[in-house]
């Protein structure tokens, strides 16, 4: 019974001010709450394609598969495009979405770098990401760099921020994994 009576001498004793003051806030709250949202989705798309370009690479870095036999993937890099469908399709991403871009890698063993290694080539209807096979790893390095594969792409995103400059501006989350060949 006090909380009513408490409730009826607060509400009783607010003005206009009060409401003039939340029309101003409110909307700065509500666009911070979309914000964080907003923000939050990206880090997951990010973390998402982070994942798929770390299971595409693994899967490019091994030459063999216990129920498919010894599968050259440098011939064919469709089993490796499909598992990055796979992982996008499983979190509720379009693969479809999926666009390509090209990391500068020198080919392993050579010792000038003139030009970069090339993507190998995926058939139409995959997911379009760059897949770079006898690729040096650590080129920066005083050792010599070990031999491994690469897995790139880019994935967009669009954000619904009103009153903002962000909303509905494209931007494209990259991702780009290394994976040490083994053989």
């Amino acid at each position: 019974m006090s909380f009513l009576r408490r409730f009826r001498t607060i509400a009783g004793e607010a003005g206009g001010s009060e409401i003039a003051e939340a029309a101003l806030v409110l909307p700065i709250v509500f666009l911070i709450f979309l914000g964080i949202f907003w923000f939050g989705r990206a880090f997951n798309i990010y973390a998402t394609i982070n994942h798929a370009a770390r299971e595409a690479a693994r899967r490019a870095a091994t030459n063999s598969c216990a129920l498919c036999g010894n599968v050259d993937y440098s011939q064919n890099p469709d089993p490796i495009a499909q598992v990055v469908a796979q992982s996008l399709q499983a979190s509720k991403l379009d693969p479809n979405q999926v666009s390509q871009i090209t990391p500068n890698y020198c080919a392993c063993g050579v010792a000038s770098c003139q030009t970069s290694v090339q993507c190998a080539t995926i058939s139409a209807g995959q997911p379009q990401i760059c897949v770079q096979f006898n690729v040096q790893l650590n080129p920066l390095a005083t050792t010599p760099g070990s031999c491994g594969v690469s897995v790139a792409f880019r994935y967009p995103y669009q954000a619904y921020l009103p009153f903002t400059s962000l909303n509905l501006q494209q931007i494209y989350l990259p991702t780009q994994v290394q994976a040490k060949s083994e053989q």
